[in-house]
């Protein structure tokens, strides 16, 4: 398989495997990154998700435009809006997903790491939003998060121009969140990634999902949402054994029930 997936620990790690094609994408891969981000939403054993690319040189150059007409098979999939849904495409993946940027990212390799919850980066990847070099206007969310993550004219600098900027850029930015050398990239990829899971799972869910969702409703709706997921995170057996960990000064032993 081109993309493959593995579980250690509840931490399953997803690499875009396809390196001589800079892990560009058509309608099969896309098909295969699909079912893995829906196993990690489904499958209760997983708690976290790392995404990287193999190789040095490219986390993901986005969509093959060798094959681009496997990525768009026709009009009528227009109106498919479920099929082979992905995470920057609107699948619902609550559990906290970490972005490992092995090297260059670009087109729709950048617009799936926008939709990545941490970002690790390597320190000689390169970061652009190039689709308008191509006559192609970055979809998949490309044209939707970057207001909201960047500031506006940097956002619109990397929109319009399609020019890279650097690692050191991205973090001064935002962008990502630590750019270490090459050999550290995953180590600390999985750091981030057991620091979240030895919370408890059922709160990280809860709090990833309220928190993407303020983005799109008003403060007293957000309120109100808060109120009713606390109410139900009250009622869990986690809560339970938090409390009890706390007054018995030691580690919490979470199960997600």
């Amino acid at each position: 398989m081109t993309v493959d997936v593995e579980v250690e620990d509840g931490i399953c790690t997803i690499t875009i495997n396809r390196p001589e094609k800079h892990n560009a994408m058509d309608g099969e891969h896309y098909s295969l990154l699909s079912q893995a981000w829906m196993r990690v939403r489904d499958d209760p054993e997983i708690l976290a998700a790392i995404i990287t690319g193999a190789g040095e040189k490219t986390f993901s150059a986005g969509a093959d435009l060798k094959n681009l007409e496997s990525v768009f098979s026709g009009t009528s999939d227009m109106f498919l809006t479920q099929k082979d849904q992905l995470l920057n495409r609107g699948l619902e993946v609550w559990k906290p997903v970490i972005a490992a940027v092995n090297g260059n990212c670009f087109a729709g390799g950048i617009t799936l790491m926008f939709a990545t919850d941490i970002r690790v980066s390597v320190d000689t990847a390169t970061f652009a939003i190039t689709e308008v070099k191509r006559g192609l206007l970055a979809a998949n969310g490309g044209t939707q998060r970057p207001l909201r993550q960047l500031p506006y004219a940097i956002a619109m600098e990397m929109l319009l121009t399609g020019d890279a900027i650097s690692a050191a850029e991205a973090y001064r930015w935002g962008l990502v969140n630590a750019v270490v050398p090459r050999e550290q990239l995953m180590q600390k990829a999985r750091d981030y990634a057991y620091r979240i899971i030895r919370n408890g799972p059922l709160a990280v869910q809860a709090t990833k999902e309220l928190a993407i969702r303020s983005l799109d409703v008003d403060m007293a709706t957000g309120l109100r949402m808060e109120q009713a997921m606390i109410r139900h995170l009250l009622t869990t057996e986690d809560v339970k054994e938090g409390r009890r960990a706390f007054a018995e000064k030691r580690n919490p032993v979470f199960k997600g029930v």
